[in-house]
């Protein structure tokens, strides 16, 4: 009998691949007497994380999901979760993404941080974060669900890579002695097709886990129980700072936060 992790794994994979969304997996799951719990989502992820870097692509950091309330509020779950973030999916700053390359995909705004030194201890705190990091960025994030509808729970994410497409960066480093994240307002505003402009996100750094560096610490934590600690030169998506956003073709998003400057990106 096939594993069954290996088996959600290659649901999942094969959904990316044909850009065609799955049931939610927990169902699948189930059938299979595979209880829904982070460790085999965990696990999941792992699968196809270790099949992406045989194919050839790099890791680059990680990402923090379901952070923000209102996130949490919009997917129906109440805990962060991670995955990782990778050299094929990194866009510049401006860039156009086809949009025919995802399945059904939103963008939320984001700090984030990039390392200048591992951050390795379980017990990691926020004074280890501050000291780690070399400067912090604006950054979109393109999220997408191989879960149909988005109907999915802290399973069908976790197991899902926490739901990552892509990513975009600023280009513009701030050092955290030069901005205040907890109090960093974001706007985030849509010009659609016809030129209209509309603000579809508004949040604040407080709105992740009480401060960007929070859910970072956070973060290292859980990586460094794993035995998969956080190494320099990562880049860390600390997470929401406002309800994420459905993209269209046509579409260009631009985030500000306070501080850090703005980052954009389009959907051709």
């Amino acid at each position: 009998m096939n594993d069954p992790l290996q088996t959600l794994a290659d649901v999942l994979w094969q959904a990316a691949a044909a850009r065609v969304p799955v049931p939610p997996l927990r169902e699948a799951a189930a059938a299979f007497g595979v209880a829904p719990t982070a460790d085999h989502a965990y696990a999941v992820q792992r699968i196809n994380r270790d099949r992406r870097v045989r194919a050839g692509d790099r890791v680059v950091g990680r990402k923090i999901g379901l952070t923000s309330k209102a996130v949490q509020r919009q997917l129906g779950v109440d805990s962060p979760d991670y995955g990782s973030l990778w050299a094929a999916t990194a866009c510049g700053d401006g860039d156009t993404v086809a949009i025919g390359t995802l399945i059904q995909p939103k963008v939320e705004a984001e700090v984030a941080l990039v390392l200048a030194r591992d951050v390795d201890r379980p017990d990691a705190t926020v004074a280890d974060l501050v000291g780690a990091t070399d400067f912090a960025l604006a950054a979109l994030e393109i999220v997408d669900s191989r879960i149909a509808d988005w109907k999915i729970g802290l399973f069908d994410t976790i197991a899902d890579n926490a739901s990552a497409a892509a990513f975009v960066l600023a280009g513009d480093p701030v050092r955290l002695d030069r901005v205040a994240l907890r109090e960093a307002r974001m706007t985030m505003t849509r010009r659609a097709g016809d030129g209209a402009v509309e603000t579809v996100s508004e949040g604040v750094g407080s709105a992740c886990l009480g401060h960007p560096l929070n859910a970072a610490a956070w973060l290292a934590r859980a990586l460094a129980r794993q035995g998969d600690p956080l190494r320099a030169g990562d880049i860390v998506l600390t997470g929401a700072l406002g309800p994420m956003v459905t993209a269209r073709a046509g579409d260009r998003f631009e985030a500000r936060i306070e501080g850090l400057g703005a980052v954009a990106v389009a959907f051709g």
